[in-house]
C-alpha cells in the first residue's frame, strides 16, 4: 500500500503552492519519494523535531524552506504548515501554528 498526502486545510496547500519555483519542485521530488517509501527519508530530506512533529527540508537557489507535516495511521501524511526559513532558529510563532494544527490533527484522530 502506498503512502498518501493531504494538507490540513486548503490555505496549506495553497501555501505549498505559493513557494519559489526551485523549492517547489524540490517539494515535489520529495513527496513523491514519500509516496513511495515513505514518511521517513531521514537526514538531509527530513528532520523529526517531537511529539510527532517532522520537518521536509527544501533547498534551492531561491533559499531554504520547511514544511511542517506529521503522520497518521493508515499510511496518511498531514502536510500542517510551511515558511521560507530566513534563521538558523525556527521562529516562535512558526512553531506554535505547527504544533497547534499537530495537535488538532492527533485530537480528530481519537
Amino acid at each position: 500500500m502506498n503512502w498518501n498526502i493531504e494538507y490540513f486545510n486548503e490555505n496549506v496547500e495553497n501555501q505549498i503552492l505559493d513557494l519559489p519555483d526551485g523549492l517547489l519542485a524540490r517539494y515535489f521530488k520529495l513527496t513523491d519519494l514519500m509516496l513511495v517509501h515513505g514518511s521517513n527519508l531521514g537526514l538531509p530530506h527530513i528532520k523529526p523535531l517531537s511529539n510527532g512533529l517532522f520537518e521536509l527540508r527544501l533547498k534551492s537557489k531561491e533559499g531554504i524552506g520547511r514544511v511542517f507535516y506529521c503522520t497518521k495511521i493508515g499510511k496518511n501524511i498531514i502536510m500542517l504548515h510551511s515558511y521560507i526559513k530566513k534563521s538558523q532558529k525556527i521562529p516562535k510563532n512558526i512553531m506554535a501554528v505547527a504544533l497547534s494544527r499537530l495537535k488538532e490533527v492527533k485530537e480528530n484522530d481519537s
